[in-house]
């Protein structure tokens, strides 16, 4: 049976893209051999972007549209266009021409031969700023230091999910989503086949990824979706400021009653108030550890995901 993919395309606000992003895939298409549906969303954008989408859908019928009555973000966009989807694989993208199309084609080479997930790594820098190079290797290594889930470095949701994941994901019932951790959840990244390349500079519009709040936040919403870590790092602060109360209260012991020295009073105020902030912080993140886990516990997210189950009598794949 001949297989078909979805390709989902993240708008806002790209009048000025969308119409040679849809010329560059039904050539990119043709070529391929594959039938394929082109899911544009519209993230709520305030230009002709909708009207541009419409057109196309009137000469090409393999255009769906899913238009957000606001801007709902982007990993919004991208769960909608996955749900809408119907292909034996699912593509998302942006509609920047940033993503380039010939390597929508290379990763359904990489698919027809097998591969279930095909991930995307940028060589270049969308920005050559010395100062957004060094905030980004901040920003990922306090990232994954933080996040028990690891957000690779430089690899956009530029990908393609095989269907029977697309199905596994759709199972997280959760409002607050980040699409790049929830894919990490279930498979290691760093094992899947990854296509490189190199992002070209934009044709029109402005970059809706400047390094900024959005950064920020999404570094804060990966560590708070996905991990409790941070509230062991204040556990360990409590009890290495409780070694230094202790160690206070031990100088303060031998000057007096063996040293026979008069000890100033600040020594032992300082003991006690180390002491009274490490049994705060110490019982502050015990409760919020127990918060954490009721956090994660809430969200009912599958505990696994099998790719098959084999046995010798009745091999089947998962889901069977």
């Amino acid at each position: 049976m001949k297989k078909n993919v979805s390709i989902v395309i993240s708008c806002y606000n790209e009048e000025g893209n969308v119409k040679e992003l849809h010329h560059q895939l039904a050539d990119m298409l043709g070529k391929a051999k594959v039938d394929a549906e082109i899911i544009f969303v519209n993230d709520g954008s305030v230009d002709r972007t909708l009207l541009f989408c419409h057109e196309l859908q009137k000469i090409d019928k393999r255009v769906k549209i899913v238009n957000f009555t606001k801007n709902f973000g982007h990993e919004a966009a991208m769960i909608a266009g996955m749900e809408y989807s119907k292909g034996d694989a699912v593509i998302f993208m942006d509609a920047d021409l940033q993503n380039p199309v010939s390597v929508v084609g290379k990763m359904i080479e990489e698919w027809k031969k097998g591969e279930k997930i095909v991930l995307t790594r940028r060589r270049n820098y969308v920005n050559n700023n010395i100062i957004y190079k060094l905030c980004t290797k901040v920003f990922y290594f306090g990232l994954n230091m933080l996040s028990e889930v690891r957000i690779p470095k430089a690899m956009p949701d530029f990908r393609l999910i095989d269907r029977e994941y697309v199905e596994f994901l759709k199972k997280f019932d959760e409002r607050d989503v980040m699409f790049r951790g929830m894919l990490s959840l279930i498979t290691d990244v760093s094992k899947v086949k990854i296509v490189e390349y190199d992002s070209p500079e934009r044709v029109a519009g402005e970059t809706k990824y400047k390094f900024g709040l959005r950064s920020m936040k999404l570094a804060i919403d990966s560590v708070l979706q996905f991990s409790v870590r941070p509230l062991y790092l204040v556990v360990w602060l409590a009890v290495f400021v409780g070694i230094i109360s202790v160690g206070l209260g031990t100088y303060v012991i031998i000057e007096r009653f063996i040293l026979g020295n008069p000890t100033p009073g600040y020594a032992a105020i300082m003991s006690a108030i180390t002491f009274s902030t490490a049994v705060i912080l110490f019982a502050l993140g015990g409760i919020g550890i127990y918060i954490g886990k009721i956090h994660l516990e809430v969200k009912k997210r599958p505990l696994y995901f099998a790719e098959y189950i084999e046995s010798k009598s009745n091999p089947r794949k998962n889901g069977e």
